[in-house]
């Protein structure tokens, strides 16, 4: 079992990087964990969206 950690800044980056890499690979998937995280740096609000691919 193995696991691949993704993060990235935007929703879609994160989309593209885990379908990039379902697509490259020929793995067997057993789970997907997926977080959003956010934190405010003066007036700028910073996101995180990231996930972890169980898989064999």
């Amino acid at each position: 079992m193995k696991v691949k950690i993704f993060d990235e800044e935007h929703e879609s980056d994160l989309e593209k990087s885990i379908n990039d890499f379902l697509k490259d690979n020929d793995i067997e998937v057993i789970d997907i964990k997926f977080s959003t995280s956010v934190s405010v740096f003066g007036e700028e609000q910073i996101f995180c969206f990231s996930a972890m691919i169980i898989y064999y």
